[in-house]
């Protein structure tokens, strides 16, 4: 027989555990169904440990070159055993704290393997054996992704990783990394093993890295990374992995004219991207309808099953873990009946146009971090827009810490003066970006962004110096 609750979630990350908090703090009974580790990817394979890791090579980088500041050393190593024994306790810390809080609002965990059955039902195959039925008065999905494997030739030799496998490597073997891929993923362990004196090459199928975001922020990463002596070569694909005597080798074919170029790999990462995690999810009573392989869901993450809900990587475009996170609060808000505490898109007052207002940050060194729309995108719906741009070879912190390749540029509607936009590269960016995603979920104008007085020398007065460009340019 089912055991009952108000809610039944059934992935432990992000999506699942805010869900769960939230829904316990408004007095419902909710289990969490997990396979693996509370926290999910996020905590324990991906974004708390690639921060780690860019933290602790960023302060060996930083030692490589830090005779322009006075100080001076005569041996400067790593231990990367030691780093991941950091990212390690960093990623402990941080699960233990979200089990900290299932405890303190008794928010009930099982570990195990969920298939979800009719009239809400979830079957699940426990880790220590048997099986167990719970039943919701709503389920909702949370499963999030997996890296995808490339079917190429030589894909599944023992030099080929996935990120999930790299992050957990103990020994270093990585002098020389080639990485198939240009998204988020790929840059950022790219910046890693970089700051770690690792010859890194980067190999992109479309004509930039990023290729979703701004061509200008795409063009300026390029630049940053290849300043640093990354190798990029984009709108090529590798067509082969082959194992030779000295290694691994890739052909590294162009999309379009050139001859293919055959090149020594070392090391080889797959971050080609992340698919959404199904495996075993569906039972044969129950066949939720799906969309360009991810679950399909209503404005509200319905599904195609009466009251079960999908949030986070498994249904939707942007596979962040701060969306997953909202998408939770939004629909247990929905739920409980609750006004909702949070904005995943806003239409500013007399615009026709609606505006993401979902930060995207890459954590390469400068920081990069955007949001709403760009100058371009603005064009596109018909929307004139002043955009203003500064510099951060003029900020005084940039120059104090020697960080002054960096830009912060913000968009914002041309009659109105509204801010509708912003694409910064810059140290703390990712924190800043913040700033920029209340202006636009709250409709602020220009005038009103610049009440607010901005700490002298700090990376942030840049936005103050930005909005005044922005307003002695006309509209475009």
């Amino acid at each position: 027989m089912a055991r009952k609750f108000d809610l039944v979630i059934i992935g432990g990350g992000p999506g699942g555990y805010t869900a769960a908090l939230k829904a316990a703090e408004f007095g419902m009974k909710a289990v969490v169904i997990e396979a693996k580790k509370i926290g999910g990817t996020c905590v324990n394979r991906g974004c708390i440990p690639t921060k780690a890791l860019l933290h602790a090579s960023n302060m060996f980088h930083m030692m490589q070159n830090c005779d322009e500041f006075g100080v001076s050393t005569d041996f400067i190593s790593f231990d990367f055993a030691k780093m991941q024994r950091y990212k390690r306790e960093a990623v402990i810390k941080y699960r233990e704290s979200v089990v900290r809080n299932f405890e303190r609002l008794q928010v009930e965990t099982v570990h195990g393997t969920a298939t979800l059955r009719r009239d809400r039902t979830v079957e699940v195959e426990l880790a220590e054996g048997g099986k167990e039925f719970f039943q919701g008065t709503h389920v909702i999905i949370a499963t999030g992704a997996l890296p995808i494997m490339s079917h190429i030739p030589g894909a599944n030799l023992p030099g080929v990783w996935d990120s999930d496998r790299l992050l957990a490597a103990q020994n270093w073997n990585f002098d020389r990394l080639t990485i198939l891929g240009g998204g988020v993923i790929a840059v950022e362990l790219a910046t890693i093993f970089n700051n770690l004196c690792a010859h890194v090459t980067i190999i992109e199928k479309q004509k930039h890295l990023m290729a979703p975001m701004d061509d200008i922020m795409s063009i300026e990463l390029e630049k940053e990374l290849r300043r640093k002596g990354i190798d990029i070569y984009c709108d090529a694909t590798v067509t082969e992995i082959r194992e030779e005597e000295n290694g691994l080798w890739c052909t590294i074919t162009p999309n379009e004219e050139g001859e293919p170029v055959k090149m020594r790999a070392g090391q080889v990462l797959m971050a080609i991207g992340r698919r959404p995690n199904i495996t075993r999810l569906m039972g044969n009573d129950v066949s939720l309808k799906m969309q360009n392989g991810k679950i399909a869901v209503s404005e509200d993450f319905e599904t195609s099953e009466p009251g079960v809900y999908a949030i986070g990587d498994v249904c939707t475009k942007n596979q962040l873990a701060h969306v997953a996170a909202a998408e939770a609060t939004y629909v247990v808000e929905k739920l409980a009946g609750r006004n909702h505490s949070i904005r995943l898109k806003a239409v500013p007052s007399g615009m026709f146009v609606s505006l993401p207002i979902v930060p995207n940050c890459i954590y390469t060194s400068p920081e990069i971090a955007t949001v709403g729309i760009t100058e371009e995108g603005a064009k596109q719906v018909g929307l004139k827009v002043r955009c203003g741009h500064f510099s951060m070879r003029e900020n005084g912190k940039s120059i104090i810490s020697g960080t002054e390749n960096g830009f912060i540029r913000l968009v914002f509607e041309a009659y109105s003066n509204t801010i509708v936009g912003a694409q910064m590269m810059c140290p703390r960016a990712t924190d800043m970006i913040g700033e920029i995603a209340m202006a636009i979920a709250n409709g602020l104008t220009a005038e009103q962004m610049s009440f607010a007085m901005r700490a002298h020398p700090t990376y942030n007065e840049g936005i103050g110096l930005a909005i005044q460009d922005a307003m002695h340019h006309e509209p475009v």
